[in-house]
Order: C-alpha cells, then sequence, then structure tokens
C-alpha cells in the first residue's frame, strides 16, 4: 500500500515537471524569446588551445579596422539593450557572445549554414538601442563566420535574448550580476617564462593549476576571471585594472619559487602591505593561502613575506591581495613534484579552500 502511494506521487511530480517544461518551452517559442549562447574569455582560451574554436581574431591593422567599422547609432536610447540586427534566416544556434574581459570587448560570432551575401550585411546595418557602454564596432567576414568586435567602457557581465533576428544584450557590472567575484591571476606567460628548468618552465606550471583550480571554482557560486588560460603576458598594470574593474573580493596570484640553493624549498605567502584594508586584508588573504596549501600538499611553510618594490601586481591591488610561491624548481624534489598531475591537483585544492575559508573570515 506505501510502495502504490509512492508511486502515484512520483508519478505525479513527474507530470508537473513535464508540464512546467513544456510550459517554459511554449512560452518561448511563442514570444520568439531565445537566450544566446555565451562563454567567457577563459572559456575562449581552452576552447582554442584544445582544439575545439575556430580561428577568432581580431581585426590587425587600423585600414582594416576603419573599413570594416560597424555604425552605432546612438540617438535612441529608449532601451536597456544594446541592439544588434542579425542577417536573413540566423538562427539562435549559429551565434555566440565571447565576453574578452581582458581586452574589455564583446564578440558575437556568427556562423551560418550558408553565408549567401551576408558577408556584406554590415556594410548597411549598424547597432543601435542602448549603447552608452560601447566605444566602437568593427567586423571582419570570411569564409563561413561573421566576426563582430565592439570595444567597451569596462568589464561588464550581461544578459542576452534573441528575437525577431535581433540580438538584445544588456549590460551589467560583475557585482550586479554575482555576489561574489575573485581574480586569479597565474604568473608569467609569453617570453616571460619565470625560472625554467632542464625545459619545465614556471609560465606553464602556474597556467596548470589556474586550469585545475578552475575546475573546482566552476561548482561554486563565484564568478571567477583569470588574468591569462593561455600563453599570453598582460602587463602587471592589466592583471591590477582587472581586479579593480571588477571591485574583486580578492586577487590571487599563483608563482613558483627559484633560489640559487638547490636546498631552498617550500612554500610561502606574499601580501601587499602598502594598502591598508580594515578587518579582511591582504595579510588575512596571505595566511589562510599558505596554511591551506601546505596542509593540502603536506609540505614546508616558509611563511609570510611583504611584497618587494618589484612585485607591481601585488602592491598595486586595492583589494585583498596576496602570491602563493607553491614550490622552488630549483629543489630537486620540489622539480619532480610540480610535474606530477595529482600535486597540481592538491596545489589547487589548496587555493580552492583557501578561497571558501577567506568568504568565511569576510562574513564574521
Amino acid at each position: 500500500m506505501q510502495y502504490d502511494k509512492l508511486m502515484k506521487r512520483t508519478a505525479i511530480y513527474c507530470l508537473v515537471f513535464v508540464l512546467t517544461a513544456m510550459s517554459a518551452m511554449l512560452y518561448y517559442c511563442a514570444n520568439k524569446i531565445i537566450v544566446v549562447a555565451d562563454v567567457a574569455q577563459d572559456e575562449v582560451a581552452q576552447n582554442a588551445e584544445n582544439g575545439d574554436a575556430g580561428e577568432k581574431k581580431p581585426v590587425e591593422n587600423a585600414s582594416a579596422e576603419d573599413e570594416n567599422h560597424i555604425d552605432i547609432d546612438r540617438s535612441s536610447q529608449n532601451t536597456n539593450y544594446f541592439c544588434i540586427p542579425m542577417p536573413a534566416d540566423v538562427r539562435v544556434e549559429e551565434v555566440v557572445i565571447e565576453n574578452h574581459y581582458m581586452d574589455r570587448e564583446l564578440w558575437v560570432i556568427i556562423e551560418p549554414k550558408e553565408m549567401d551575401g551576408k558577408e556584406s550585411f554590415y556594410e548597411e546595418n549598424g547597432v543601435y538601442g542602448n549603447c552608452t557602454d560601447v566605444l566602437t564596432g568593427h567586423y571582419e567576414a570570411e569564409k563561413h563566420r561573421i566576426s563582430l568586435r565592439f570595444e567597451l567602457t569596462d568589464v561588464y557581465e550581461y544578459h542576452s535574448i534573441f528575437e525577431d533576428n535581433t540580438l538584445y544584450v544588456e549590460f551589467m557590472t560583475p557585482k550586479e550580476a554575482y555576489d561574489k567575484v575573485i581574480v586569479i591571476d597565474p604568473a608569467y606567460g609569453m617570453e616571460d617564462a619565470g625560472v625554467t628548468v632542464d625545459g619545465v618552465k614556471s609560465k606553464d606550471l602556474t597556467l596548470e593549476i589556474a586550469k585545475a583550480l578552475k575546475a573546482k571554482l566552476d561548482e561554486t557560486d563565484i564568478k571567477v576571471y583569470y588574468t591569462r588560460m593561455d600563453d599570453s603576458n598582460p602587463s602587471a598594470e592589466s592583471r591590477v585594472q582587472l581586479a579593480t574593474d571588477t571591485k574583486a573580493d580578492m586577487l590571487i596570484r599563483i608563482e613558483i619559487g627559484s633560489a640559487q640553493s638547490s636546498k631552498q624549498y617550500g612554500t610561502e605567502a606574499v601580501y601587499n602591505s602598502r594598502f591598508f584594508i580594515p578587518g579582511f586584508g591582504s595579510v588575512e588573504l596571505a595566511d589562510i593561502l599558505e596554511k591551506e596549501v601546505v596542509t593540502a600538499i603536506s609540505g614546508k611553510a616558509n611563511g609570510l613575506l611583504e611584497a618587494s618594490d618589484q612585485d607591481k601586481v601585488i602592491n598595486g591591488a586595492t583589494v585583498p591581495a596576496a602570491t602563493i610561491k607553491v614550490g622552488y624548481l630549483t629543489n630537486g624534489q620540489e622539480f619532480i613534484l610540480l610535474q606530477r598531475e595529482d600535486y597540481i591537483q592538491r596545489i589547487a585544492e589548496g587555493i580552492y579552500q583557501s578561497v571558501i575559508k577567506a568568504y568565511e573570515e569576510q562574513n564574521k
């Protein structure tokens, strides 16, 4: 008898779920409103590295930009949306929005099944609506793709819908979109490899740690901005600016240590002692980072250090900021450990736990 009741209750719940889902689908179909797929810059970088994305490059020379500019009608501001008309017959699944937040750019990638003259659409059609946050617009037409690139005034998140062959984008600040915002800064990049020992480069290790950390943080309600997720090398100023523009709750930089003596090993945290933040500040963040990472890797704690004059990222930050140096490539044993996947995962777990505990401390 109890089993029959349970089965009836399950059937009712399933019916309610199906009816709710169908109602939502009918509503969106009736109103022709569909949310557009979007990816953040860190996802774009990883997809490209994995071979899951095509070449999506900005226009490189000034003359091409001038020739391929998109007209922006700023006379009509009677909507909250930035309105981007789409070529005829473009379907929502053929449109992807990319948030290139490090460059303060919004990219719209259109990949129609048939071009049929669509490559010239933006020669005659511009954008309109609420263009306050948009500085310039340019397009690039390729064989199977149209790439729109809009330079923005700041770092933004957005809501977007596709209706009546128009893409509507509503811009929001990161703090309007998310309660928790942090910046992760994998050090080095490009020509700055950090220390290199027997072909192993610090820039590659910090990136691997950041990717392992991303997989963990993606499962939380924390919005994370990464200064790099590929072999790029943003300036110290732009790394700091990302934390400033997003009004991040904290900035965590990942570095690899080096020393003249191969006997030097262990983990230390570096904090900003120049910008005082009452309550939970940089020294508190550094303390949590060192404790959690050392615990995760069962390593040696070297203590907390004040940032030196050369540390422009940490010294320039106006949010709680600290660097975690996760080991020394110049030490034989740590050289081996830092190349192990399980060790990378443990470092990432330590940083992840640091973020969680930092928020607990901030909320006390």
